[in-house]
């Protein structure tokens, strides 16, 4: 069974609190008379109060002081009462990582481990215990900041991802608006001019190669026929990118008998969605292909996928 996540969150901070909590109220309580109580309940509250406000800021620069605070605050209790005020130093220590920058983090967490040892032999502590005591403050330490250094590295990851995901919707924003003007300057464009075009945007766009081969006289065709190989291979192009991605491309305009083939052949792309012969956008060329007496056919191979436009020159 998988708890809420809020009261799951409560509970963790309600512990936070207690273990806090739990040294302040050990060395006021413990004090032989009530003035002494008075006289140390500014220094059990002090750190206290400054490591959760810490906790719960977000001011990087504010939140490295109210952690030095706490850091020296805790020292003080337990050179006061032995161990009353390790609990801050351990908070510190895991927290300094993820609420500070990293090095006022490496700072603070230096003057841990450097100053629970030197205050524990003050006090008369076993030293065995107090080197027990800073070891694990510095695995605690260790830990916090692979963790942050993970989280890190996590969001980063995930902003580049974002940028990614524009960069691509802008080139395919240019690449339609490239295409309409294309088509207000109406379709006089040299057929070669077109096909090159088109490669160069299938590779900016992909990363992927696309060999252009136009054999000696192949272009030499009519305005509709033109037509119809520039769109059967502007529509082949963008059908490859769609059904399958990572995949190569040549694209081959040739000289048959009386005719001129277009061919686009892509190869090596990772498996995708059905071969795209039945789209509709290469049904819309195979009827215009038979309009101006050509034919376009399509065939999967194993190793991809191609598309074969025969128009009359």
């Amino acid at each position: 069974m998988v708890l809420p996540r809020r009261p799951v969150i409560r509970l963790l901070i309600a512990l936070l609190l207690v273990y806090l909590a739990y040294g302040p109220v050990f060395l006021v309580l413990t004090r032989p008379t009530a003035a002494a109580a008075l006289l140390v309940l500014p220094l059990a509250a002090a750190p206290l109060a400054a490591c959760v406000w810490a906790l719960a800021g977000r001011s990087t620069r504010r939140n490295a002081w109210l952690l030095l605070t706490t850091v020296a605050g805790g020292l003080v209790m337990h050179l006061v009462e032995p161990y009353s005020g390790v609990g801050f130093c351990f908070v510190t220590a895991f927290a300094a990582p993820f609420r500070t920058r990293p090095r006022v983090a490496m700072a603070l967490t230096t003057l841990i481990i450097v100053g629970m040892p030197g205050v524990s032999y003050r006090t008369g502590l076993d030293m065995n215990t107090a080197w027990g005591m800073t070891a694990g403050l510095a695995y605690s330490a260790v830990f916090a900041f692979l963790l942050a250094h993970q989280s890190a590295t996590r969001r980063q990851a995930a902003a580049l991802d974002r940028v990614e995901r524009a960069v691509g919707l802008a080139r395919a924003s240019l690449e339609e608006t490239r295409r309409a003007l294309d088509m207000l300057r109406g379709e006089d464009l040299p057929l070669r001019e077109r096909l090159e075009r088109l490669a160069a945007e299938f590779q900016a766009a992909t990363g992927r190669e696309c060999v252009l081969s136009i054999e000696e006289g192949a272009q030499a065709l009519g305005a509709e026929a033109r037509l119809a190989v520039a769109r059967t291979a502007q529509e082949a192009l963008t059908n490859v990118r769609k059904h399958a991605p990572g995949a190569s491309v040549v694209v081959t305009l040739r000289r048959v008998d009386r005719s001129s083939e277009l061919e686009v052949r892509d190869h090596g792309g990772q498996p995708g969605p059905p071969a795209p012969g039945g789209g509709h956008g290469l049904v819309g060329m195979r009827e215009r292909a038979a309009l101006i007496g050509g034919t376009l056919t399509t065939h999967a191979r194993e190793d991809g996928f191609t598309v074969l436009l025969r128009v009359p020159s």
